[in-house]
Parts: structure tokens; sequence; C-alpha cells
């Protein structure tokens, strides 16, 4: 597994990895809880699948009903909540894994940063699952009401979300022996927050070609200081 350390302005630096799932064969699921495995893994996939230029007005337009403009919109925002957390949802499984750095960082500055940001991310996904957690059992409550019960199925993503990434945070600090390897392309990018929106860009998807990252673009938009 590769991680990198992707410099997005102002000193800042993020964790990102374009890892995916892997499959579980073909085997027809049995259980209860098997089957909505494998159904949200289904809906992961969709939602991945979303175009990164897709915005509000794709998603709202008129000769769309309802119901599936609604689906379009959770769609992206379950899109937007694993992107986040892809990284630590992987690490859970991780034995060794290869963190990417800038070449112009030394090697024990780039895993020192790494890990502050693995006890930083375990701390949050801690604190949130227990809030998420209360949550959910009250909004267990609503289950006596007529209709689907939306409030306890949005709890119940978070709090499987963040006990998973917590996992994978441990994993990172306790497990994984990692492996620094310095990268002249993640340089590069160290200018491209400071550049006008398309020079940024350009530099930013010629980054991602170089690296093979293919939503690479999208995440710095998300994260980049300007």
């Amino acid at each position: 597994m590769e991680v990198f350390l992707i410099p997005v302005g102002h000193g800042r630096h993020e964790l990102y990895c374009e890892e995916r799932d892997e499959g579980e064969g073909d085997r027809a699921p049995v259980s209860r809880l098997e089957r909505l495995r494998v159904r949200l893994r289904e809906m992961i996939a969709d939602a991945e699948a979303r175009s990164p230029g897709e915005n509000v007005a794709d998603v709202d337009r008129a000769d769309r009903g309802w119901l599936q403009r609604g689906r379009e919109r959770v769609l992206r925002w379950v899109a937007e909540r694993i992107a986040e957390q892809r990284l630590l949802w992987h690490l859970r499984r991780q034995r060794t894994a290869t963190l990417v750095y800038p070449e112009d960082m030394k090697d024990a500055d780039a895993l020192r940063m790494l890990r502050r940001g693995l006890e930083r991310d375990l701390a949050s996904h801690r604190r949130w699952l227990v809030f998420d957690s209360l949550v959910l059992i009250v909004s267990l409550l609503l289950v006596l009401l007529p209709g689907p019960n939306v409030l306890a199925y949005y709890f119940l993503f978070r709090v499987v979300g963040h006990y998973l990434s917590m996992r994978g945070a441990r994993q990172g600090l306790q497990q994984v022996s990692w492996e620094a390897r310095p990268s002249s392309a993640l340089k590069e990018l160290r200018r491209a927050a400071t550049l006008d929106p398309p020079a940024r860009d350009e530099q930013v998807q010629h980054v991602a070609s170089q690296l093979q990252l293919q939503h690479l673009v999208r995440f710095f938009e998300r994260t980049a200081v300007t």
C-alpha cells in the first residue's frame, strides 16, 4: 500500500491514497449482515463512479424525479465521506506500507508528520464514535414511526465509518512497518497552491498523471489552501 504525503499549501500536508477494496469472490451472501455489506459495497462503488466535475445543477435537473435527485445527492455525500476516510479503512489490513513524500523533505520529518496525522485522526474518530453511538441509540426509538428510519441509517453509517477509521489509525501507529520514499513529483506539487486556478489545475493534473492518481485533482481542490 502506498500513502502519499500531499503538500496543500502554507506548510500543510494531508495523507492520501487510492487503494481499492478487494473483492470477496463470487460466493452469494448468506446472512442479512453479508447482504448489507454487499449492498453497501455496491453503493460505494456507485458513489465513487460519480464524475469529479458533477455539480448540484447536474443532480437537480428537472427531468429527474425527486426520488432520483435525492438518491444522487446521497451518493455524492457518501462519496465525499468515503474519500475522507478510505486511507484509514485500508490501513486496517496492512502490515507494511510505503510513505511517498516530497523529495525536499527528510525521511524522519515525513514519518514524524505521518505519525502526528494518524494520532490526530485516532483521537478525533474516537470522540465522534462515542457521540454518534449515543445519538444512534436515541434515533432507534424512531423505528416505531411509519416509513424508513433515515436518521438511524445516517448515524449507523457514521458509527461504522468512525469505528473502521479508528481501527485503521491504530493499525498504522502500532502494527504497520513504514518505508519512506521521496518523490520529485510531489515536490513540484508544493507550489501549486500558490498558482492561479487555471495554472494550478494544470500543475495538479500533471502530477496526478505522473503518479497515476486518478482522483488527486479533486482531493487537492477540496483540501488545498489558496
